[in-house]
């Protein structure tokens, strides 16, 4: 238990310097608006990614936050610019599709070898990202899984009915994607 605590600790830590160097980096580049959005996905993402590690589940609280969050965001933005706002709201929607409806068919296809929770947070994830962040959010994070699922079970960590939870390594997908735009 002290173990899982030193490597949250450590785990917030990290991702602190990891934000701080890149609100440094971008605050010039970006848009208030986009720029709080990234910090929420984040922040949102990271606390996603902790229940996964903890209780191998993600709570309906925090995508209905994440949810929330993004439409009190959005509502401004197409009534102060309704071009811009209409363009954000359908770039967000092809996110959601693209994220949850990938995530859904592997779920469906893979008769629940994927957890519900990672369909949510992927269909939340794409609010945020936008179509063409989430895509390769996915593809970086599940490439990722699957290298440590393959390395954990070469190593006899884990057996092959055994699970590893998702979403840390969607979370890493996302600051792959978010940092490299």
């Amino acid at each position: 238990m002290k173990d899982n605590k030193h490597k949250i600790i450590l785990f917030c830590i990290g991702f602190i310097v990891i934000m701080a160097a890149w609100l440094i980096i971008n605050a010039e580049k970006l848009s208030l608006l986009r720029l709080l959005w990234t910090v929420l996905l984040i922040t949102l993402s990271y606390l996603v990614a902790v229940f996964d590690i903890n209780k191998k589940q993600i709570p309906n609280e925090l995508i209905i936050i994440m949810i929330t969050i993004w439409l009190i965001l959005i509502v401004p933005l197409i009534i102060y610019d309704m071009d811009s706002g209409i363009s954000v709201l359908t770039d967000s929607l092809l996110g959601v599709l693209i994220g949850g409806g990938i995530f859904m068919l592997v779920y469906i296809v893979s008769r629940k070898g994927l957890g519900g929770g990672d369909v949510k947070f992927m269909a939340a994830a794409g609010l945020y990202l936008g179509f063409t962040g989430t895509i390769p959010a996915i593809l970086y994070g599940t490439v990722l899984a699957a290298i440590t699922g393959l390395v954990l079970l070469i190593c006899k960590k884990i057996g092959r009915k055994d699970t590893i939870p998702l979403a840390p390594f969607l979370f890493v997908g996302i600051l792959i994607t978010v940092f490299s735009n």
